[in-house]
């Protein structure tokens, strides 16, 4: 399992706490993104699918394959930052025993690898929250959220639908009917106003006022989830309004950026 480690946001400098998801290798071992702690992350202006994939290398086969690149939400200020990886050609791969690395030297590095590798088996859903608190009062214990690798708008939309069915909104979906024009994604259940924003800008103040005036009609509990992130006086405005603001990455994990948010997680619906 990858450790967690300190990320300062370049914008409010607080430091939020991150630890890299794990992703299953076709050979069946655990692999994870090798962040380079050296370089300073970068505030994610425009989002791209092209450029939002990293390569990585299992240490156990050698196999190359393309996982979400690690980016991290400020818990304070609601800034996405994408945290640097190092590239392809420094990352470790399995050591051939009968190569040169079967000497005495070898094989310890062989061994040492193998130590510092995640444990074999490990479910890459189960990969864990850097904002999420621990429940205080939680009111039904709820297993793990399990998340799901976002590839498409559609998928960040099915996300957002799970996430809240796993707070414990129920019969949560799309409305019937011709959807009303927009960049984000309406979700409704009993009691549930929601809105997904899978675009690669950030969600802003008019934004969040609608889903707060539409949740005040409903007399439901408005819920906003971006992709890309929310302007400063869109939070602001949140958090006048006790509207929870989520951000998602690409792995599929939904993270809170504000105290409404916090508080949703904690007691659920």
């Amino acid at each position: 399992m990858a450790e967690a480690v300190p990320v300062r946001c370049p914008a409010c400098l607080r430091e939020n706490g991150y630890t890299a998801p794990v992703f299953p290798c076709a050979c069946g071992s655990p692999v994870h993104p090798p962040l380079d702690l050296a370089a300073p992350p970068l505030p994610l202006t425009h989002r791209t699918w092209s450029d939002t994939w990293v390569a990585v290398r299992c240490a156990a086969c050698g196999r190359e394959s393309e996982w979400p690149h690690p980016e991290v939400g400020c818990g304070s200020c609601g800034t996405v930052v994408r945290l640097p990886v190092h590239p392809l050609e420094q990352q470790e791969g399995p050591t051939d025993p009968t190569g040169p690395a079967g000497s005495a030297s070898g094989r310890a590095a062989g061994s040492a690898t193998a130590a510092s590798a995640p444990p074999p088996g490990r479910d890459a859903g189960s990969a864990p929250a850097s904002h999420i608190p621990p429940p205080p009062t939680a009111a039904v214990p709820r297993p793990a959220f399990r998340p799901v690798t976002i590839r498409t708008a559609r998928d960040a939309v099915a996300t957002a639908a799970l996430y809240l069915r796993w707070l414990g909104f129920q019969d949560v979906r799309q409305p019937d009917g011709r959807p009303i024009p927009s960049a984000a994604v309406d979700l409704r259940a009993p009691g549930l106003v929601a809105q997904v924003d899978p675009t690669t800008a950030p969600a802003g103040l008019r934004a969040v006022e609608c889903v707060w005036l539409n949740g005040l009609t409903a007399s439901a509990t408005s819920v906003y989830f971006a992709l890309a992130g929310y302007t400063e006086d869109a939070r602001t405005r949140a958090d006048d309004l006790g509207i929870p603001l989520f951000v998602m990455d690409l792995t599929g994990m939904p993270q809170p950026v504000n105290d409404p948010a916090d508080e949703l997680v904690g007691s659920g619906a």
